[in-house]
């Protein structure tokens, strides 16, 4: 279990990977299990500001591994089964909801069941050579484990309907035309470009990252008056937490006159001091 998830920390960046290259880093139950153990560590991590997924070699992440996360927990019976998918949407779902801004650096291939983690992450930029596909009616199945609800969510529904039903791959342009992904860049270039994207959010303020991030995916679902109210209450709350924070904003940019809100953040720096 120890290499199918490998993690390194530079400049308050974790660069988290999938490490099965030989398999385009289709998520097994072993790999599963290993993601959540790498969430648990990293996500209070002093050290972390930004968690950045990617993939070793030259794919994302394939999807779920055909042989050991279907055929052979199929035939260890109901249990085994239930007890995998629990491992797998555990930190899909963990991902959705995490403490810290979450990028998918999308490098290669990008299928099926990789559109959960896909989803998970805040931001997703691609390499310009990366492809993405929902196979499963290829081999029989409808797309579970929560694709069909990721493409219906990101995706326009004629777009979505299509990527569905005919199992045909996209690129990474048209990724970001249908809005699976935030941007489509170059290869050489997409390191540099989500080191870019870090480190803005590393300059914001943690506790108003972490209530953004929750208030963009609950308020979705909700009517505008019950998204009216629940972001109040989150406002309260966040402030609660770091109201020295907000005050700290305020007073740089009324008193100080030392930044401009729609330019940039305000210096933590002064704050934390």
């Amino acid at each position: 279990m120890s290499d199918t998830v490998v993690y390194e920390i530079q400049d308050r960046i974790a660069w988290v990977s999938f490490n099965r290259p030989e398999k385009r880093n289709c998520m097994s139950p072993v790999l599963n299990r290993k993601m959540m153990r790498v969430l648990d560590e990293l996500e209070y991590h002093d050290d972390v500001g930004v968690f950045v997924l990617t993939g070793e070699g030259t794919a994302w992440s394939a999807g779920m591994d055909l042989k050991e996360y279907f055929r052979e927990t199929e035939k260890k019976g109901l249990g085994a089964v239930r007890k995998s998918q629990r491992e797998a949407y555990g930190w899909f779902r963990r991902l959705r909801w995490y403490q810290k801004p979450t990028i998918a650096m999308v490098n290669g291939w990008c299928f099926g069941g990789g559109y959960a983690p896909l989803f998970g992450c805040d931001l997703a930029i691609a390499s310009e050579d990366a492809k993405f596909g929902l196979s499963e009616i290829n081999w029989g199945i409808l797309p579970g484990g929560g694709a069909s609800k990721v493409i219906s969510e990101l995706v326009p529904m004629r777009d979505a309907m299509y990527h569905a039903m005919t199992g045909e791959p996209i690129d990474a342009k048209t990724a970001e035309k249908w809005r699976l992904i935030n941007e489509a860049v170059p290869a050489a270039q997409l390191k540099k470009r989500v080191t870019e994207i870090a480190t803005m959010l590393l300059d914001k303020n943690p506790v108003a990252l972490k209530a953004t991030k929750d208030a963009i995916r609950r308020v979705r679902e909700m009517t505008y008056d019950n998204a009216e109210d629940y972001l109040v209450r989150a406002q309260e709350a966040s402030n609660s937490f770091d109201n020295d924070g907000r005050k700290e904003g305020i007073r740089q940019f009324i008193d100080e006159k030392t930044y401009k809100p729609g330019l940039g953040a305000y210096d933590r720096a002064k704050h934390e001091a």
